[in-house]
């Protein structure tokens, strides 16, 4: 390939997106590390072939490096199909494709994979999603709960006057308004829109309460399996609300397989620098390099209702409120993360990214696990 200075080198291998340069003939004549990966071969096998060999014939990928050749002008085009054998099935990409000034015929072109660009369009669909419970939560608590406090107080009264036959119709009007009540103030967690009180937390601690309560009561008879990454930086986040979150997942990771001899359920950590998202509340971008799975070998979630999984009032249980995940994704969005669901008949990984408590730990933390290949 031809030759970069170092220092340019060394900024586009930092980049945390493949790029390329494509010559006048539609040789590669560069590739960033990230580009290796993506296109699944080295700088010296990508140097002996043209961008043409990697991408179907007719692909707009290669238009587009045409069409900048021609104008001289950068483009940028959304959600472009380049799946290929080489590249595999299903590859969306964000390109931007510009000219090189000083190298007449060449072109720059980056790659944006669409599965990180949709994991955050959707947290932040989840996000509004929770926002619309919050108002819902507000009116239902000052519209509903008083006028089912003067329904459950006439139908004890009434009680006192009648025989054992009408009182358990009096006993079901009470039952049932205790219901309704008893579903409004779970919604009511979702108004609560006061600044989460923050320090640092040990996952886990976190996740090792979580699978304690989990063993002891819903759980009792599924297998647990930890892989865990003993050198993470604590998380920034509220211990009693990250609790309640892995309960969560983990109940519902528990009921997925509750009917499998050889159901298990995976918690994992990692660490996995490059994400940054805007914290709510705050004009800051924080990194979000901590890792959190929680996976099941159950039969899946249906593909109709994926994609809404974390919408309020979605759910597959047949008692289900569907407020539960939404919940998640309302406090995972609070703290700054994201929650993603990834399933098939082998199995739900639910995955969460947090941020560090301290940067510093986490830019440290960077450079160890870069140093060690990882």
């Amino acid at each position: 390939m031809n030759e970069i200075p170092s220092l340019a080198q060394t900024v586009l291998n930092t980049i945390r997106h493949p790029v390329i340069m494509v010559g006048p003939e539609g040789n590669i004549t560069f590739a960033n590390v990230d580009a290796e990966s993506f296109f699944g071969s080295s700088s010296a096998i990508l140097s002996r072939n043209t961008l043409s060999y990697f991408v179907p014939f007719g692909s707009p990928l290669l238009t587009l490096v045409d069409q900048v050749r021609e104008r001289r002008a950068a483009v940028s085009e959304y959600r472009v199909n380049i799946s290929s054998p080489r590249l595999g099935t299903e590859t969306i990409v964000d390109i931007y494709v510009a000219p090189v000034s000083e190298m007449r015929g060449s072109v720059v072109v980056m790659f944006q994979e669409r599965s990180m660009a949709d994991k955050i369009d959707r947290q932040m669909t989840h996000r509004g999603a929770a926002r619309s419970v919050t108002g819902l939560a507000a009116m239902l608590a000052h519209e509903i709960k008083n006028p089912l406090s003067g329904i459950r107080g006439a139908a004890q009264l009434l009680e006192t006057g009648l025989s054992d036959e009408d009182r358990s119709l009096t006993r079901l009007i009470t039952e049932e308004t205790d219901r309704i009540v008893s579903l409004v103030d779970r919604m009511e967690v979702f108004s609560d829109d006061r600044p989460i009180d923050r320090q640092p937390v040990n996952i886990h601690v976190v996740l090792d309460r979580v699978k304690a309560i989990a063993v002891n009561g819903f759980a009792s008879g599924i297998a647990f399996r930890e892989e865990y990454d003993p050198s993470l930086p604590m998380v920034h986040g509220n211990r009693d609300q990250l609790v309640q979150v892995f309960l969560n997942l983990v109940k519902n990771a528990a009921e997925a397989i509750e009917h499998r001899s050889d159901g298990v359920i995976t918690l994992s950590t990692a660490f996995r620098p490059g994400i940054r998202l805007k914290v709510p509340g705050t004009q800051d971008r924080v990194s979000l390099p901590l890792e959190f799975r929680v996976h099941d070998n159950g039969p899946g979630v249906p593909d109709d209702i994926l994609q809404h999984l974390f919408d309020p009032f979605i759910t597959t249980k047949t008692n289900g409120t569907g407020l539960g995940l939404a919940l998640v994704a309302k406090v995972v969005g609070d703290h700054g993360g994201i929650i993603e669901c990834d399933s098939s008949t082998d199995g739900t990984t639910f995955r969460i990214l947090m941020p560090a408590s301290n940067t510093s730990d986490a830019a440290e933390q960077t450079r160890i696990h870069e140093e060690d290949g990882n």
